[in-house]
């Protein structure tokens, strides 16, 4: 351009022809702007609202259960967020009860949510807003306005809803929200806001003079010490600009003449209003799980003055930013709207916990307040994430992964014991495993290691060799579930019924990932140079093979005294099994393939075991203990199974529809298995820094990653139905091993993958598969 204008232009087109490189660059950055901010239009957040049709999730859901119900709402929010606003469609905080379900038809409000997203949890510290157009009502029943799906507009940054004569719309920022309200015809508009407390422990005040409405809703715990308090609330505080010309209270349908209302069974406050057709009502909510004061702070500095525009305009560019770390290209839009979706779900938690100024709940029910240098996280749903949604974040995010073990440091610090799933700022012992020491090891051998590593470290081996001496504390989450039969007999056996447990018995399940979890602690251990701790660790770390009965060539249920368990069903649910069947979780052994395909008698062996499950339709993709299975056959002589058996998955068990997932999306591990199978690898162990190499979906994957370092993975194709592999080169260069790493993926580069019609035996020598514990 500058060697251009220096040249000698006839002035008569010169105007014109600086018109049209200006019009071209204009053009270029517009093209730039739309690829860049584009994204969101194909997330659909009504995705999980409705049941499973999946053929896995009908053949092995239980019957009558919640498993085929993948449990995710219309969250909008931001990326790890405090709160999720959502259309209510159930008023409970109910246990496996999702404030909104796609099959219901009646609208009851919308609510700032603390929902596990995809979870069989609870909701808790919540509340409820609800506008009612003519006359006040105050109970659901007469108050729940029908709505329809067509009638709905849903984004991350955005909703907007017509039900009756009140059209609502909602945007959020990390701790606050904004809903519009505009009515369709001139009436009385009344506002009510009700704690969504089960316990009627919930508190609300309504102040005219102030244009005010705050309350809170204290959470009370579930599994351990099930509905005892947690020690905190959550708080929320409504500022209306609009002059209130009613105001009051109600319990059910008793109003009250009182400005305030506490601990009263559906108690909650209200405003009233005069409205005119088109007029709009603005209510700038702000929350927090300290206090009044800090709900009012983190609105103040997350909304100020700000109108609901420029919030849902800094929110949609948030999420952009977000999706777009990960960029692909394809000519299918609707597996664009699955990935972007499987995107935005597996970006919900591990939740933001503390206030704008570094403020949280002190963890384990102490009913204090602390402050720190940086974000607080919790509700991490462990024994699901640790597998595929953390691992995601460890490659999106570093920073983030950082702030995630620093939260999780400080609870081991407050509460005196590493938890093993902490949500609702409490100890649970939900679930099975000690994955908390997983996940920490995955970071640090990536090394993400801005916290106090020792300390990580010493609360780590706390849970791997001790039990609290107290019962109550042991009763109450703290410590491994039954590590005294572990340690002693080198397995869980069937005597052990793990009673102070949500899941009891279960036994061989938490053989096996007590022996994973061993494993990650002894890479830790290895690390800092802890010798004897590597030593028993690493001999721990094969445990697995203490519950492989070779006569059945699976793993089984086992008395102290060696005897196996009768009968032996490989195919039913069995109660030394979590949520599964034997053969299974036979193949959970991530850390050890190998050693697990010699015990069944080899490589060949191990894979027709493989062929066995999937052939006799016993693999299960709606729960999380056989996300790894179908990458095993890159240990094997036929990783072209795998290429063809993810492929299948990610056609058959993930959609586009509200029934797009095939179980609980499990806090984004469901989704987050969706995003590394459609970009081509899979992290089978994610301490190992390896991940396991399938064909990609998509035509190209741009991730864009710390340091602007770009990673991308480009596929030439046969034709467009072409998906197996049958060669590879990184940065140019041949690469014939059948996966890549951490590093490789950090540093950036390009691997491009030729794909084909029919299997290949590319990746299959001995010399390019993973490797294990036994090598």
């Amino acid at each position: 351009m500058k060697r251009v204008t220096q040249q000698k232009i006839n002035s008569s087109n010169a105007g014109d022809y600086i018109k049209k490189i200006f019009s071209l660059l204009l053009a270029m950055a517009s093209m730039e702007f739309a690829t860049a901010q584009n994204l969101m239009q194909y997330v659909q957040p009504l995705s999980g609202t409705a049941s499973s049709t999946t053929t896995a999730a009908i053949k092995h859901s239980e019957a009558g259960g919640t498993e085929t119900n993948a449990n995710t709402i219309p969250a909008v929010t931001l990326p790890f967020a405090m709160i999720q606003w959502t259309a209510q469609t159930k008023q409970t905080e109910n246990k496996c009860v999702p404030p909104y379900f796609y099959k219901d038809s009646l609208l009851t409000g919308f609510r700032g949510s603390h929902w596990l997203s995809g979870s069989c949890t609870q909701d808790y510290g919540s509340f409820t807003v609800m506008p009612i157009a003519g006359t006040l009502k105050t109970t659901a029943k007469d108050y729940a306005v029908r709505f329809s799906h067509k009638d709905e507009i849903t984004s991350p940054a955005y909703y907007k809803v017509k039900a009756g004569a009140v059209i609502t719309e909602i945007t959020s920022t990390l701790r606050c929200g904004l809903l519009k309200f505009t009515m369709q015809q001139d009436d009385s508009l009344y506002v009510l806001v009700t704690p969504n407390s089960d316990y009627a422990k919930g508190f609300v005040k309504v102040d005219a003079a102030k244009g005010e409405i705050w309350g809170y809703n204290p959470a009370h715990r579930i599994y351990q010490g099930w509905g005892e308090p947690t020690g905190f609330s959550g708080w929320f505080y409504i500022k209306i600009e609009k002059r209130f010309t009613k105001r009051g209270t109600f319990a059910g349908a008793t109003v009250f003449a009182n400005d305030s209302v506490l601990q009263k069974k559906e108690g909650g406050a209200f405003a009233g209003f005069k409205l005119k057709k088109g007029e709009q009502l603005l209510l700038r909510i702000g929350t927090s799980f300290s206090s009044l004061a800090a709900a009012r702070k983190n609105l103040a500095t997350e909304v100020g003055a700000k109108g609901f525009d420029a919030i849902r305009a800094a929110s949609t560019q948030q999420w952009e930013k977000a999706l777009s770390q990960v960029q692909v290209q394809t000519n299918n839009e609707k597996d664009k709207r699955v990935f972007y979706t499987a995107m935005y779900h597996s970006m919900q938690h591990p939740r933001l916990f503390s206030d704008v100024d570094g403020t949280y709940p002190l963890f384990a029910g102490h009913a204090k307040l602390k402050k720190m240098n940086g974000n607080y996280y919790d509700d991490f749903s462990m024994w699901d994430i640790y597998r595929a949604q953390l691992p995601l974040l460890e490659i999106l995010n570093p920073t983030m992964t950082n702030d995630f073990v620093r939260s999780l440091i400080l609870k081991s610090e407050q509460g005196g014991w590493l938890p093993i799933f902490p949500c609702w700022n409490s100890y649970t012992a939900a679930m099975i495993g000690d994955h908390v020491t997983a996940f920490i090891a995955s970071a640090y051998n990536k090394g993400i290691r801005n916290y106090d590593v020792h300390a990580a470290y010493a609360l780590m081996r706390k849970n791997a060799f001790e039990t609290p001496a107290s019962f109550a504390e042991y009763k109450n989450g703290m410590g491994r579930r039954a590590l005294t039969s572990y340690l002693q007999y080198g397995f869980v056996p069937m005597e052990d019924s793990v009673q102070e447990a949500f899941h009891k018995k279960e036994q061989v399940s938490r053989t096996l990932e007590y022996a994973f979890d061993d494993y990650a602690l002894s890479v830790v251990a290895k690390g800092l140079n802890k010798t004897e701790d590597h030593r028993l660790l690493a001999k721990r770390s094969l445990n697995y093979k203490n519950v492989f009965d070779s006569s059945v060539g699976m793993m089984r249920g086992r008395s102290s005294t060696g005897k196996w368990h009768e009968p032996f069903r490989p195919d039913l649910r069995e109660p030394y099994i979590t949520e599964g069947t034997p053969r299974q979780y036979t193949f959970y052994v991530p850390q050890d393939i190998p050693g697990l395909a010699k015990l069944m008698g080899g490589t060949t062996a191990f894979e027709n075991a493989l062929d066995s499950l999937f052939s006799k339709n016993e693999y299960w993709h709606g729960n999380e203990p056989g996300h790894q299975i179908p990458f095993l056959y890159n240990y094997t002589s036929s990783p072209c199974k795998t290429q063809s058996e993810v492929r299948r998955i990610l056609a058959e068990e993930y959609s586009d529809g509200p029934g797009g997932l095939s179980g609980n999306d499990d806090a984004g591990q469901m989704s987050a298995w969706y995003v590394f199978a459609a970009m081509g690898f899979y992290p089978v162990d994610p301490v190992s820094n390896n991940y396991q190499l399938n064909s990609p979906l998509f035509d190209k994957v741009t991730m864009k990653l710390k340091g602007n370092k770009t990673f991308t993975l480009q596929t030439h194709k046969a034709n467009p139905q072409s998906l197996y592999i049958d060669k590879v080169k990184w940065n140019g260069v041949p690469y014939n091993k059948n996966y890549i790493t951490y590093q490789m993926i950090m540093q950036g580069g390009m691997l491009e993958l030729w794909l084909t019609d029919k299997p290949t035996q590319w990746g299959a020598l001995p010399a390019n598969r993973p490797t294990g514990l036994t090598q």
